[in-house]
């Protein structure tokens, strides 16, 4: 009995002195911090800091892509570019949460990347509204010139019919005119229908996957659904009426994507038959309205450059392109 008490005791004393011996490494290890790098607790507080300022930046820095974004749809450009660069962002956002020991100066690199290509936004929007201006004097003057037209017409429509009830116009003259007038005419529906033809801006490509999350189609690994979408520009001699807009995408070997079984058919266009992907009826509001087209298919799409065209009322309104890698 005895000897088993004794061997109790020791092992509680042999417990005791490892924990004392570990307190004193663990406090000699502070010591010397404290002693010979005063600095180190605070170089940890700096890092936190460094990863919370560099976040702040990486956010501000992303809502300034959206403002661009936003505004160069708007215009009719293309914003691949700003969709990758944001992306990008998350990404290194998600990089500085797990390994915030990222050096300041590869941050520094990255914003100095991000705030170039803002500039570069800038520098494409004060451009693209410079044309927008354009394009928008071009469309005034057509009008115009259509309302000079109509305005003639009706004098000389208006002139043949005195002519005839006054002076008895012969009828060889009178059928000269009439042919005069009636090429006249058709050269003015023209021009008003040509003003008058749908425009589609921003056209941009997105996929689908099967859970729907929506990504850009360069960074899909597997593409089930591809959603098209654009906005239709303003026109003021657009009639607000249902209209069909056709959609073509064609691959890489030139051949149009097509399933007569998922609505693909066949549209003119200056008197040729043209094989559509898909098509759509929308009743256009005239206000700067966005339409999308949502297309899956069954097999799978092949690597390379494809085009989109967009067609409506015999006029091709809009383009756009998408790589699959």
């Amino acid at each position: 009995m005895q000897s088993d008490s004794m061997s109790s005791r020791e092992k509680r004393l042999e417990r005791l002195v490892y924990l004392l011996t570990v307190l004193v490494f663990l406090l000699a290890g502070v010591l010397y911090i404290e002693k010979y790098q005063p600095n180190f607790w605070a170089l940890e507080q700096g890092q936190e800091d460094f990863v919370e300022d560099a976040q702040a930046r990486l956010d501000s820095v992303s809502q300034q892509l959206q403002v661009r974004m936003v505004q160069i749809k708007r215009l009719g450009g293309r914003v691949n570019e700003l969709e990758k660069a944001r992306l990008q962002i998350e990404g290194d956002q998600k990089e500085l949460a797990e390994h915030p020991e990222m050096g300041q100066a590869a941050f520094q690199k990255k914003l100095a990347y991000y705030l170039r290509l803002l500039g570069l936004k800038d520098q494409e929007i004060k451009k693209l509204r410079r044309e927008n201006v354009v394009l928008i004097a071009r469309n005034d003057s057509l009008s115009r010139e259509a309302k000079l037209l109509q305005d003639g017409l009706t004098n000389v429509q208006k002139a043949l019919r005195d002519s005839s009830a006054t002076f008895g116009i012969e009828k060889k003259e009178l059928s000269e005119r009439s042919r005069v007038l009636e090429v006249r005419n058709q050269e003015l529906t023209e021009k008003v229908t040509v003003a008058a033809a749908l425009r589609a801006e921003g056209v941009n490509v997105y996929a689908i996957s099967t859970r729907g999350k929506e990504t850009g189609v360069q960074k899909a690994k597997r593409i089930d659904k591809i959603r098209v979408i654009f906005h239709l520009q303003n026109n003021p001699l657009a009639t607000r009426e249902i209209k069909t807009i056709y959609l073509r995408i064609i691959e890489p070997t030139g051949n149009t994507l097509s399933d007569y079984a998922l609505g693909s058919g066949t549209v003119m266009f200056k008197g040729k038959e043209l094989v559509y992907t898909a098509k759509q009826r929308i009743f256009y509001e005239n206000n700067q309205q966005s339409v999308e087209f949502i297309y899956a298919r069954s097999t799978a799409y092949r690597e390379g450059k494809h085009e989109i065209e967009l067609y409506s009322e015999g006029f091709l309104i809009g383009l756009g392109t998408f790589e699959v890698r």
